[in-house]
C-alpha cells in the first residue's frame, strides 16, 4: 500500500449549500457565474447550430437580416412620398435614419421573439442533459448580436450611398446598445421559462412588439404633439432607440439622464430575471 503513486491532481472538492439554489445572497451570485462561465464551449456550440440550421438551406442566407428591415423602409418612404404619411424632418435622409433605427430596434424586437422560445425549442436537451439552460437563450441571443452586425454593416453603406457623415461619436454605439442587450436577455431569460409553461407567450408577443414599435419613434422622430409626446418620454425603448440614433446623428445623447435610468433599469431586469430563471431552472424539465 505504501508504494501506491499519488495522483498528480487531487480531486476537486465541490461543496454545494442550500443558498447557492434557493437564495439571493454572494454565493448564489458566484455558483451561477461559475456554472456560466465554464459552459461558455457550450453556448458557443449551440450558436454554431443554430446558426448552420438557420442559414442551411437559404437561399439568400444572412441577407435576410437586411431584406425585412429595407422592405419595412421603403414601404414607409413610399407612404411618406405619395403624401399618405408626413414623417417629418429626420435631420439625414429618412432611409438612413429609418434603416439605422430599425437595426438599434431589431436587437429588442428579433432578441425577445428569439430568447422566449429557447428553451421550447431546446427541449430534447433540457429532459436529457443536465447544463446551464441559460446557455440556451445566450445562443439566440447570438443570432440577434450577428444579425445587428449584418445590420449596421448595411447602414454604413446606405449612408456612404446617401453620403452622409456620422458623427465620431459612433464609435460609442456599441456601447450605448449595451443597455438595449441586457433588457432584451433578461425579458428573454423571463418569457424563455414563462413560455415553457404558457405556451401562450409566442401568439401574443408578435402583436405586442409590433404595437411597441409604432408606439415608439422608430420610424418616425421625436414629436412635441399629441398622445406619443406624453408617453414617449416614459418608454424605455424610445430612449435607447433615440440614443442609438444620437450618437451617429448628432454626436450627443438628447437626454443623458433618462438614458442612465434606463440604464440602470436593464441592469436590475437582467440581474432579477437571471436569478429568477436560476431558481425556476430544475423545473422546466418536467413542463416540457
Amino acid at each position: 500500500m505504501k508504494n501506491l503513486p499519488r495522483a498528480a491532481h487531487p480531486p476537486e472538492v465541490r461543496v454545494y449549500t442550500p443558498d447557492q439554489q434557493i437564495g439571493w445572497g454572494p454565493a448564489a451570485w458566484r455558483a451561477m457565474a461559475g456554472e456560466l462561465w465554464r459552459a461558455r464551449e457550450l453556448t458557443w456550440r449551440l450558436f454554431l447550430r443554430d446558426f448552420n440550421a438557420r442559414y442551411r438551406q437559404s437561399v439568400l442566407g444572412v441577407a435576410w437580416a437586411v431584406v425585412l428591415p429595407v422592405a419595412t423602409v421603403a414601404t414607409f418612404v413610399f407612404l411618406n412620398r405619395s403624401g399618405v404619411l408626413n414623417i417629418g424632418d429626420t435631420g439625414v435622409p429618412y432611409p438612413a435614419y429609418a434603416l439605422l433605427s430599425l437595426a438599434v430596434w431589431q436587437v429588442f424586437a428579433s432578441g425577445i421573439g428569439l430568447c422566449s422560445n429557447a428553451i421550447v425549442a431546446g427541449g430534447g436537451m433540457v429532459v436529457k442533459i443536465n447544463f446551464p439552460k441559460e446557455t440556451l437563450v445566450l445562443a439566440h441571443l447570438g443570432q440577434v448580436l450577428f444579425d445587428t452586425a449584418v445590420r449596421l454593416a448595411t447602414v454604413a453603406l446606405v449612408f456612404v450611398l446617401f453620403r452622409v457623415a456620422p458623427r465620431w461619436t459612433a464609435v460609442f454605439l456599441p456601447l450605448v446598445l449595451v443597455p438595449m442587450v441586457l433588457l432584451t436577455l433578461g425579458l428573454g431569460l423571463a418569457l424563455a421559462w414563462f413560455n415553457a409553461l404558457v405556451r401562450d407567450v409566442g401568439h401574443v408577443l408578435t402583436p405586442v412588439t409590433t404595437f411597441l414599435l409604432f408606439m415608439t419613434p422608430v420610424l418616425y422622430p421625436n414629436t412635441n404633439k399629441g398622445l406619443l409626446a406624453v408617453v414617449t418620454p416614459y418608454n424605455p425603448l424610445a430612449v435607447l432607440v433615440s440614443a442609438g440614433r444620437d450618437v451617429v446623428i448628432t454626436g450627443h445623447l438628447t437626454d443623458p439622464g433618462s438614458f442612465a435610468a434606463v440604464a440602470a433599469l436593464s441592469v436590475v431586469v437582467f440581474v432579477i430575471s437571471w436569478r429568477v430563471f436560476h431558481l425556476v431552472e430544475p423545473r422546466l424539465a418536467e413542463r416540457l
